[in-house]
């Protein structure tokens, strides 16, 4: 039914590749409407306590949390099988995914969503250092052609504000500087986004931005509203707390990490974050061992030694089914563009050399990258 709208030749050929099939066999199952998608999962498990109720402390929603994962995982894993078929005719007053909603919007009031753990009080409105405040910030909603193959035609939301402030962004406009200036819309609407973007064509829903990490909450409950089958894709940085990471591992069906440094220092000078390292590289390893996923690095020039070698390395060791797309897309923006002397370094692009030796790293460790590059 989808495979035809607007569709890029290599977007049909890479499902050739035995590979390609095997590693993102889930989103394929869902894409294709053979299987459901995660949320619709999770908002079929009925749990037996009002998830909503202020009596009920984090904690021990938490509890609650953890003991319907379980029978989530055995229903994922008997779905899989072709074991156990869903009873979609029956909605419970409240859900497994009520749950996630519920302990979201409390994380996100102090926000500890993001790794930065600025305690915004969000439902007055005040901003997070990621200059979202109370709203959902749509900036703009479209089938995207540029994605990776796999993923094309992709129902991307692209979504205001970001935790990391890259000095290079090329989104810079929504994820720093204009962020108020999307659209702010419901949860419904969002549901009401998703639709029109699966009616018309999309393989999945691609939450990016800026980035979707402030907006975990909206994105959860718009699932609730969301009557219609569609893989979900996480497009993000990753520095993210663990809490807001286990609240979307049961619903994303795909995932779409960037692992731009290999070290800390690169990332504190560069995106203006502390211990990167450790928090993305922790979530991306999680996000490869419960789901399917491609990981996005993005070669910075004269970062090949100090990044990127460490960064393919580590996919190799740590998550080995893991497709990868080795980005030679770096230019000059934002404030590299503005202060090139002050950012020599990076005021330029990446060499064809530079390139090649990434290719060559790839290609020793045995990373699946071409037919995803």
């Amino acid at each position: 039914m989808f495979e035809y709208f607007y569709m890029r030749p290599d977007a049909l050929s890479v499902w050739a590749d035995p590979v390609v099939r095997e590693r993102l066999a889930w989103y394929y199952s869902v894409m294709r409407n053979e299987k459901p998608a995660k949320f619709v999962i999770a908002k079929t498990i009925e749990v037996d306590i009002d998830p909503y109720d202020k009596t009920i402390s984090l904690e021990e929603l938490w509890k609650i949390h953890a003991k319907y994962r379980e029978v989530f995982r055995k229903i994922l894993k008997e779905i899989k099988e072709g074991k156990y078929e869903l009873d979609k005719t029956s909605v419970p007053r409240y859900s497994f995914l009520d749950i996630k909603i519920s302990i979201a919007y409390r994380l996100y009031s102090p926000c500890r969503l993001c790794a930065r753990r600025c305690g915004a009080e969000r439902f007055k409105d005040r901003r997070g250092i990621c200059g979202v405040g109370g709203k959902c910030i749509v900036h703009s909603y479209f089938h995207h052609l540029g994605e990776e193959a796999p993923l094309v035609p992709s129902g991307t939301i692209f979504y205001g504000g970001c935790p990391l402030k890259c000095i290079f962004c090329q989104n810079w406009d929504i994820s720093q500087a204009y962020i108020d200036r999307g659209e702010k819309v419901s949860p419904k609407e969002l549901a009401e986004i998703q639709k029109e973007l699966r009616l018309g064509g999309a393989r999945n829903i691609n939450h990016v931005g800026g980035d979707p990490i402030p907006h975990i909450p909206f994105i959860l409950e718009s699932f609730k509203y969301l009557d219609i089958n569609v893989p979900q894709l996480w497009n993000s940085n990753m520095y993210m707390t663990r809490e807001a990471l286990l609240l979307l591992v049961d619903v994303i069906d795909i995932w779409l990490p960037d692992l731009k440094y290999g070290n800390d220092k690169c990332a504190e000078k560069y995106s203006l974050v502390k211990n990167y390292w450790e928090i993305v590289t922790e979530n991306i390893k999680y996000a490869h061992d419960n789901g399917d996923i491609i990981i996005r690095h993005l070669i910075l020039p004269g970062h090949i030694h100090c990044c990127t070698k460490k960064i393919l390395k580590w996919i190799a060791k740590n998550t080995p089914r893991a497709l990868v797309n080795i980005m030679d897309q770096y230019r000059p923006e934002y404030l590299v563009e503005k202060y090139p002397e002050r950012y020599k370094e990076i005021a330029r692009r990446i060499r064809k050399e530079e390139l090649l030796e990434a290719y060559r790293l790839a290609d020793e460790l045995g990373i699946v990258y071409r037919p995803i590059s």
